[in-house]
């Protein structure tokens, strides 16, 4: 592949993902404060919150449409990520119309059409880098695209001041045109060939979640999505509470974070092309680990601008290299489907992480809370062995090790 075509193919990765970036930025952070300033209440908040997540739990369906049916002849990925790509800007003008206080039944279904976009995109997006992606490069793609989508919610920032100058309605426009970005590159630069005798879908490939390793696998992506999703829940009500810090120095302190991930993630490439993934998923779950209790030790305000960042780093690597696994050990057959599965299990783990962590803070306080997420990491050694074992039939086993 010509360079000029690997970085347009590089670019197509990371805008996609900064765009995905952007909207779960917005549904996290801004979403509540635009329905409060609307007249809404936080359960309103939350109950769109919960609505616009269940599209990430039916992945594992438009991964299978997505890995059976070649879209009016045109491919296995590609209509489909334009389609997602452009419900999703569509949704983002409608939602100006819409008003959530006087519609709110309208603004949820519109809110979960949109999110469907974005798992359709997301999903084929995923299958297409396992398509087309050499091992070698594999690290390399997941770390664009963990960087991209960390930039998208660091964009954020810059959409709270576009609400506060000219309105929430220009936060919506921005955020759409932001989801067209990918789509000149996707048209021009995404193609797909026909698929080999070997890599046709068939229900059988489902057999691989019998390995031992693939267990290990999953296993893994509930436990490090547990460990450092709750800890990143509790960074900025850490930060508010002990150090009475405002919203201005909090956010930007959380945005110090979002360009730790960046780092971690275009790390994750380099360091599994040149330890191998068992010795480099294990430098990540340590780094996981002491980087998660230094948040429990931060002693003033100043040193969190070291703390923070370097947890986003961690954080950005571990999650790459994850990734990068999972894509390594997809079957080619069922890639899109496989691979939402292992990311499906990865989101349950964040759903459990995210509630038991407000529990251990009401119950122990932050510091307490950060140590426990800190050495439950540990049990992710165990999970190592299964992947990595001798006994595994996994091809992940010989290339890296």
């Amino acid at each position: 592949m010509k360079p000029s075509t690997k970085l347009s193919r590089y670019t197509m990765f990371a805008l996609l993902y900064f765009a995905q970036g952007s909207i779960m930025g917005y549904f996290a952070a801004l979403n509540s404060i635009y329905f409060l300033e609307s007249g809404m209440v936080m359960t309103q908040a939350g109950l769109i919150g919960t609505i616009a997540m269940i599209p990430f739990i039916l992945k594992i369906f438009l991964g299978i449409l997505s890995d059976r049916v070649n879209l009016f002849g045109l491919g296995h990925r590609k209509p489909y990520i334009i389609i997602g790509l452009i419900l999703q800007a569509f949704c983002l003008i409608l939602i100006i119309v819409i008003s959530p206080e006087n519609n709110f039944g309208i603004y949820a279904f519109i809110a979960f059409i949109l999110m469907s976009g974005m798992a359709l995109y997301d999903t084929c997006t995923d299958g297409y880098a396992l398509d087309s992606t050499p091992k070698e490069e594999e690290g390399l793609v997941q770390g664009i695209m963990v960087g991209g989508r960390a930039v998208g919610t660091i964009f954020v920032g810059l959409l709270g001041v576009i609400a506060h100058s000219f309105g929430w309605n220009a936060v919506f426009v921005s955020l759409a045109l932001l989801t067209l970005l990918p789509l000149p590159f996707v048209l021009i630069f995404m193609s797909e060939t026909e698929r080999k005798a070997a890599e046709k879908f068939e229900w059988k490939a489902f057999r691989a979640f019998n390995n031992r390793s693939i267990i290990g696998l999953a296993l893994l992506g509930a436990l490090y999505s547990f460990c450092i999703y709750g800890a990143y829940e509790i960074v900025a009500p850490a930060l508010s509470t002990q150090f009475n810090m405002s919203v201005g120095p909090t956010s930007l302190i959380i945005s110090t974070w979002g360009v730790g991930v960046v780092i971690g993630g275009l790390m994750g490439g380099p360091i599994s092309k040149k330890f191998g993934f068992r010795k480099s998923v294990t430098m990540a779950v340590i780094f996981a680990l002491i980087s998660t209790g230094l948040l429990a030790v931060v002693l003033n305000p100043v040193i969190v601008w070291v703390v923070v960042p370097v947890f986003g780093i961690a954080f950005g690597l571990y999650e790459t290299l994850f990734f990068a696994v999972a894509m390594n050990q997809t079957d080619s057959r069922i890639a899109a489907s496989m691979f939402a599965i292992l990311m499906a299990i990865a989101n349950i783990g964040t759903g459990i992480g995210l509630g038991l962590t407000g529990v251990f803070v009401d119950s122990f306080g932050y510091p307490i809370a950060f140590i426990i997420l800190s050495l439950t990491n540990l049990l992710a050694f165990p999970l190592l062995s299964m992947m990595f074992s001798k006994k595994s039939a996994s091809n992940l086993v010989v290339e890296s090790d």
